[in-house]
């Protein structure tokens, strides 16, 4: 199994979302979904990931790995976000090195949360 890229669908990133329009989530995903996903990465859309004060959210997490959860991510930041993902799918136990990161992962970090014992 490789690792999951989860998307917050429900995300309004603090702002107020107008009737007919989409929370800032769901625009992140369809600006990743749109994209190719990267060798080794599903990405799966979620309703919450509640980080709501740090929105719009997305999270990296493989079996026996490190996880972590990242917030303030914006549709322009879609291809960093599958960068990021890739470099974290490559590595066996979800520590990519610090300047191996996309600058969006090294500075809008929520969580890092570790992988449970088998």
């Amino acid at each position: 199994m490789g690792a999951r890229l989860h998307i917050c669908m429900t995300c309004k990133a603090g702002l107020a979302v107008p009737e007919g329009e989409k929370p800032m989530g769901a625009q992140l995903w369809e600006a990743v979904a749109a994209l190719e996903s990267p060798e080794g990465v599903e990405v799966i859309p979620v309703d919450c990931l509640s980080a709501c004060n740090t929105g719009a959210a997305v999270a990296l997490s493989m079996k026996g790995a490190w996880g972590y959860v990242y917030g303030r991510m914006v549709p322009e930041n879609a291809a960093d976000i599958l960068a990021g993902a890739a470099a974290y799918a490559r590595t066996p136990d979800g520590l990519v090195p610090w300047r191996e990161r996309p600058v969006i992962f090294r500075k809008q970090s929520l969580a890092r949360i570790p992988p449970m014992e088998a």
